[in-house]
């Protein structure tokens, strides 16, 4: 029988090859995957990771291949996400593994978001496998161990964290793809990302642990780390190797 493994997205601004190409590498393993938002409606993209020609502010490089923009549009606009479990009624029990996507909009409602943190305890006290990446790593930072003093689960952990290099001080507005009137988002407009995840994350590690925030990282060399029983990506870059990464350890 194929490993089950619940894939968390947002609601408010996901990036799109942070959702998709995890979720392609599983399915093609074979891996029995399943969906899940906060709402339970369909994730939304963050509209620039639909774009083949945005080109990152910071970095000054095009982020979205177009083959990968084409890929996530036909998700998107497909079935395979179009009705998701809601976080809330879902059970890690009847999971072999959790993996959680990233994009700007995972501050707003996955990483401080109580229900995702019982998923996450649930599986670190099952030892299953935790993948996150990007912002997403921001709720195993905030998932907190009552058997370890309230210490967080990746405390003495090496895992990743979007670089605070990459950070940005001019406003986010989340302008989202196919919303619809009953799944319309969020107009919310913040001063750059809502976490500063590199110093969250070195706090979270405490001073046993390690913080992986490679301002270097690109498609030519990703950042991905394998601390069991966690996986980790830095960010979009990444994305093919998260998803790879999971396959490989899910499949020992």
């Amino acid at each position: 029988m194929a490993k089950k493994v619940l894939v968390l997205a947002t609601n408010y601004a996901a990036w799109a090859e942070e959702l998709q190409a995890p979720w392609d590498a599983l399915k093609q393993a074979g891996f029995d995957v399943a969906l899940a938002t906060p709402q339970g409606k369909k994730p939304l993209p963050i509209a620039m990771s639909l774009d083949s020609d945005f080109e990152d502010p910071l970095q000054h490089y095009k982020v979205n291949p177009v083959e990968v923009v084409k890929r996530a549009k036909e998700l998107f606009e497909g079935d395979e996400w179009s009705a998701p479990l809601k976080i809330g009624d879902v059970k890690m029990a009847d999971y072999d593994a959790i993996v959680l996507t990233g994009g700007p909009g995972t501050p707003l409602d996955i990483d401080n978001n109580p229900k995702v943190h019982t998923l996450l305890l649930d599986a670190y006290k099952a030892n299953k496998l935790i993948g996150a990446i990007c912002y997403a790593v921001g709720a195993l930072a905030f998932t907190r161990d009552p058997d370890n003093n309230h210490k967080s689960i990746v405390y003495g952990k090496k895992v990743t964290a979007h670089p605070r290099a990459w950070d940005f001080d001019f406003e986010l507005s989340y302008d989202l793809a196919y919303t619809t009137p009953d799944n319309a988002g969020t107009n919310v407009v913040t001063p750059g990302f809502l976490l500063p995840l590199q110093d969250v994350v070195e706090d979270a590690v405490g001073p046993n642990g390690q913080c992986v925030a490679d301002e270097g990282a690109n498609r030519e060399k990703p950042c991905v780390v394998v601390d069991a029983p966690f996986v980790t990506g830095l960010s979009v870059e990444s994305s093919v190797a998260f998803g790879k990464a999971l396959v490989e350890q899910l499949s020992k």
